[in-house]
């Protein structure tokens, strides 16, 4: 099991100042000192929180590799195509939101377009894709048709679902990774993951990757980054049929 560390929200609280710390690059070290397998970023249109120069020292200092979110947009997707992070998201994107509220609609036939041009650029470029869905089977199905790499379960429902609730989430995620695994995709799953709830998530055999940020990111203002990140990762890697990768 991998995790990566989203550190969006350290970016979140510089912003509130408009100063220059914490600084999500030095953030990044001190995640890899705990065992993150990855640095995640999301490269808003309206920059609320990481900015260029964030992305690009991440991708000069990062020494595991850098997952870059950023919603199916001219500007930002060149920017990727230029600076050539490890792995591209493409993720759903809307100004009002305060994060990402759902995975990206591949529902018709202009946003299939859409996407599986921005894949099929990214693979040209030698950049390795993944999705941000919901965990609908034909999303998967179609995310497999559309080329990408990688799919990403949008695991909010789960981890805002009541307990009576919860179960019925969690299937939902086991029959969406066990589809992507079996049409060829490499399963990643996250939003809403947190100390709590990681567990059942991580257990899903087919899951070989959790993006995780605004938990961990929390925590560390209490216990610093590195242990923060540590004990996350033990966690999800203590779940049953996970391994360290």
């Amino acid at each position: 099991m991998r995790l990566y560390i989203n550190l969006d929200h350290v970016a979140t609280v510089r912003e509130a100042r408009r100063t220059d710390e914490p600084d999500p690059v030095r953030a990044a070290v001190l995640a890899e000192l705990g065992g993150a397998h990855g640095i995640t970023v999301h490269l808003r249109e309206d920059r609320r929180h990481i900015q260029e120069r964030d992305t690009l020292l991440l991708l000069q200092t990062v020494r595991t590799g850098v997952n870059l979110e950023l919603a199916m947009e001219e500007g930002i997707l060149g920017f990727a195509l230029e600076h050539k992070p490890m792995q591209a998201t493409l993720v759903p994107e809307r100004r009002e939101e305060i994060t990402t509220e759902g995975g990206l609609d591949i529902s018709d036939r202009e946003r299939q377009e859409r996407a599986s041009n921005a894949l099929g650029r990214l693979r040209q470029a030698g950049i390795r894709s993944s999705l941000f869905i919901d965990p609908q089977e034909a999303i998967v199905q179609m995310a497999r048709e559309l080329g990408a790499d990688a799919i990403e379960l949008h695991t909010g429902e789960y981890a805002n679902a009541r307990p009576a609730e919860r179960a019925e989430q969690l299937e939902r995620l086991r029959r969406a990774a066990a589809l992507g695994r079996s049409v060829g995709l490499a399963v990643h799953a996250g939003h809403g993951l947190t100390y709590e709830n990681v567990r059942p998530v991580a257990a899903i055999k087919e899951v070989e990757e959790l993006n995780i940020g605004h938990s961990v990111v929390s925590r560390a203002v209490l216990v610093g980054m590195e242990r923060a990140v540590r004990e996350m990762l033990a966690l999800a890697q203590a779940a049953p049929g996970t391994a360290d990768d």
